[in-house]
Parts: C-alpha cells; structure tokens; sequence
C-alpha cells in the first residue's frame, strides 16, 4: 500500500513509500483510510522531538488522525463490523494514518459522527480529544468559569472555544483581525486581536496556551488563586514522563525542563501542568454526539488530495492555515 513514511528524523525525513499491508490483531479493526489530517504533532514526532520517549523503529507510517471504512476485524473486536465508517486518533506508536490502511487497537475507534462527511470527521479527532482531556477531565469546566483560550481560530482553539462555552464557561480568546468574526461564531465572548490580553484579563481559571514562551509566562497573571495554565506546547513535566511510562530519570529531565516556569505560577499562586493527549474510543463517542447535535462543529482550512500528503504538511509548518484543520483526502481528484 502507498503511505508517507519517516525514514529519518528531521526536517526532510518524510517521504512517500510503497509498504505493506498492516498485520491485524486479536483486538484489532483495520481501516481502508478515506481521509486524515495534519497537527503539529505530525511534524514534532517527524522531528523526532519525542524520541527519547516514543520510541519508533524507523521507518514508520506518519499520522495521528483519520476517517475510513473498515474492511476487516480481529477474533477479539466486538461493537464494529465490516462497512461501518469510523474514525479514530490511534495511539501512540500506533499511529499511521497517512496510508491506505491503518490497523487500529479497537479501544481507541469510535463511529463516524453520523452528521459529518468522512473528511470532517479526520479532522476531528485528536483535537476533540484534546479538548475534551483539557476542559473535562484536567480543569473539570462548569458553568460560571472563565477560560481564556489562545489561538482561538486554529484546529486547537476553534475545537476547546466550541466546548468551554457548551460547558458553560465565559470564554476569551486571542485571534487575528481576520478570524475575528469566526471565533464569535464559534462561541467566543470576547476576543483580543490588538490589545494585550494580560493587561485586561483578570480572575480566570484556566488558559489554555499552544503558543508557549513569553505568552505563557503573561497567561499565568490572568489566572485567579489556584487556577490552572494548561500548555500542549511545553515545556513537559514529569506527568508527561509518567504518562508515557518512561523511565523515573525522564521524569527528572521533565521536571527540570519545566522547573521555571512551575517557579513562577507557584510565585503567583497558580498552577501549570502540560498536556500531551492521549488516544480514547469512549470519549471519541461522547464527542460524536456532540458533533451531530450540533454543539460542535469541525472548522477545516483546506483539503489536499494523499499524494500531496506532504504539501499539507508544509502548508501547516509555513504558517499558512487561515483558520482549522487541514485534511488529506483519498478522493481521486479532490480539489
């Protein structure tokens, strides 16, 4: 089958190949891909920003997202079957959904949001998750609460700005002049594209900052006593070691990465931890049925046909997405 693999870490280590079918397991459901889309995560495990980590026996199917058609299910597998249309973030050292095929452990499928067309729903999941892992099980979001949520037009953003205000929660969001009207629609109560969030933004419980940096030393000033500044950028701590279940010294050399920035949320009486989500079938479901009730909807910047699986990711790392997702489709000729 066609995929695009990494052959070796860096920047020019992506490349298309000809490899073979995965192999099925007992717990198993392989899928014939009908579309995937790009994250930032694509490019940093490319760059083998995670090696020490997730540890990946070159070469390896690159993807962390995808939609599709299942064609074949292991002894194990109960709840799919044959032809249903499913989608699905896979797991770490799993991934690989920038092929034809993709077998995947069955914990981590869910069906198709019904009201979403397959190349929608790929660009769904792994920012949903995130989403979901972020306001839901991290910060425990209600109604009342006040988030602040960087970045609110992009594939992250426009997902947690959608959920945060389904929960409840007043929302505020940094976006540019451009994306300004679709972060409003998407739920936003107030945006800022020129002034300077931490210079009017007091008393919130959460931020949520994929920018990292300066603007996630600002963010900590926004928060009230005990609230919680939540980054998917870094710098990881030692949950993300424990996550992964590395070695105790890893959790050491996370710890110390994100020693400075802990110092100063601890200076102002607030929190930091890092998110690197993690794959979940069961949430992927709850998440569907918000999808077709409508609460939540996919935001996708463009769609490339799979040959030019790395012109997508390209258009990604060059800044170029206006606002959402960017999706590969297997539709022959897809504009």
């Amino acid at each position: 089958m066609k995929a695009f693999v990494v052959e070796k870490y860096g920047k020019d280590g992506a490349r298309a190949a000809e490899v073979p079918e995965p192999t099925v397991g007992d717990r198993d459901v392989l899928v014939k891909v009908s579309a995937a889309s790009i994250n930032p995560l694509d490019k940093m495990v490319r760059n083998g920003e995670f090696k020490q980590l997730l540890k990946y026996k070159l070469p390896f199917v690159l993807g962390h997202d995808m939609a599709g058609v299942v064609t074949r299910v292991g002894s194990a597998v109960r709840g799919f079957d044959v032809g249903d249309e499913v989608y699905a973030r896979p797991r770490d050292l799993r991934i690989g959904g920038f092929a034809e095929f993709i077998a995947i452990d069955m914990d981590d499928v869910a069906p198709k949001p019904a009201s979403l067309s397959l190349e929608e729903a790929a660009a769904v999941p792994l920012v949903a998750l995130a989403a979901w892992q972020i306001l839901v099980d991290r910060a425990h979001v209600r109604p009342g609460h006040k988030v602040l949520i960087h970045a609110g037009a992009g594939g992250l953003g426009s997902t947690v700005v959608q959920l945060a205000k389904h929960l409840g929660a007043t929302v505020a969001t940094t976006t540019n002049s451009r994306t300004e009207q679709l972060v409003r629609s998407l739920g936003a109560d107030v945006d800022y594209t020129k002034e300077d969030f931490s210079k009017v933004l007091s008393g919130y419980d959460l931020v949520l900052d994929s920018l990292g940096g300066a603007n996630l030393e600002k963010s900590l000033t926004v928060l009230k006593p005990g609230g919680l500044a939540i980054s998917v950028v870094g710098p990881p701590d030692a949950g993300f070691a424990k996550q992964l279940g590395a070695p105790s010294f890893m959790g050491l050399i996370m710890k110390t990465l994100s020693r400075k920035i802990r110092k100063q949320a601890k200076a102002l009486g607030v929190r930091y931890e890092f998110l690197f989500m993690r794959a979940n079938g069961s949430q992927l479901r709850e998440l569907g049925a918000l999808y077709d009730s409508g609460k939540l909807r996919p935001v996708i910047d463009s769609t490339f046909p799979f040959d030019q699986t790395l012109e997508a990711m390209a258009h990604v790392e060059q800044g170029r997405t206006k606002a959402g997702k960017v999706v590969v489709s297997m539709v022959p000729d897809n504009d």
